[in-house]
């Protein structure tokens, strides 16, 4: 009994100290983890901060936001942008807090005070361009590189981003359309009180700006995701999976006209595939449906077969 008793003690010791090493394995990676958002958060405010002072101060391009706001004061009454930046996230970062709730966190309350911080640090950084339009398209590719890394950290440089969440859920009006009035109303300010030419810049600037954003988030790869019904669906599972080396997807359907059960293949396959997919069903089955459209983010296991049998999520 004794022995039986010291083994069991042992292995409850082992299994113990396994259950510590996998906290503590789990507890590096979150850090690890959390460390790199910050880094996101740092390095994308620091090209915003670059990009505003070298392409879009001075050359008074007020693409929207607060730093249109910024520039569109600077060149009326001369006060630093950081400053009037400041002025600006800090109380919008507080009315967020108690009108919306504290969902925000540490991150968005970090951006809305790092980010005029590293533009008052680089303000004396020289134009790279006086030209209206390289500065809107660069600057606007810049501001977007910048926030995107910020997003991807899953932060917030704060601002009237802000503010068009409390405009949001006082008013109803869609968000997306409060964010685009906000910006809209600070380039149209910009159009009156510096130069309705370099509004239109600025709204170049915005554009390019949405656009970088978009490709720095999901990538510049897209996919496509097909879905095939057909009669030889064996044939062409079959195919799929050891031809193509795609792992697939069995979906169970109804038609809506006959009533009869269907299955669907979902797979999902590169761009420089697709045609090699085209060929397949048309060799199997010339007659099968084919819908075929474009994904723009893949992840999970599963995606490729690897030679152990997988399926797409």
């Amino acid at each position: 009994m004794t022995n039986q008793s010291e083994t069991a003690l042992t292995r409850m010791s082992k299994y113990g100290s396994r259950r510590r090493r996998g906290g503590s394995r789990r507890s590096q990676s979150t850090w690890s983890h959390r460390l790199m958002e910050y880094a996101l958060l740092l390095l994308g405010s620091v090209i915003i901060a670059v990009s505003f002072n070298v392409f879009l101060n001075p050359n008074q391009v007020a693409s929207g936001g607060v730093s249109g706001i910024s520039i569109i004061v600077n060149s009326m009454f001369g006060i630093e942008p950081a400053i009037t930046q400041w002025a600006l996230n800090i109380p919008l970062f507080l009315a967020g807090t108690v009108l919306l709730g504290k969902q925000f966190g540490v991150k968005t309350a970090l951006g809305s005070v790092l980010l005029p911080l590293l533009v008052f640090l680089t303000r004396n950084l020289p134009p790279l361009t006086d030209n209206m339009l390289l500065a809107s398209i660069y600057g606007g590719v810049l501001i977007g590189i910048g926030l995107g890394l910020v997003f991807r950290g899953r932060g917030s440089t704060g601002g009237l981003d802000l503010a068009a969440q409390i405009l949001h859920k006082y008013t109803g009006i869609g968000l997306g359309l409060c964010i685009a009035l906000l910006d809209g109303l600070v380039i149209g300010t910009a159009g009156l009180l510096i130069s309705p030419e370099k509004a239109m810049y600025a709204l170049i600037g915005l554009f390019v700006t949405s656009k970088t954003i978009n490709v720095v988030q999901v990538g510049l790869s897209y996919s496509k995701v097909a879905f095939i019904i057909s009669k030889s669906e064996q044939a062409l599972q079959k195919a799929i999976l050891y031809e193509l080396d795609r792992g697939l997807t069995k979906l169970q359907a109804t038609g809506g006209y006959t009533g009869e059960e269907k299955t669907v293949l979902m797979v999902v396959v590169g761009q420089t595939e697709v045609s090699r997919l085209k060929e397949l069903v048309r060799r199997i089955d010339p007659g099968a449906f084919v819908i075929l459209s474009d994904t723009n983010e893949v992840f999970g296991e599963g995606f490729k077969l690897n030679g152990t049998g997988g399926t797409s999520p």
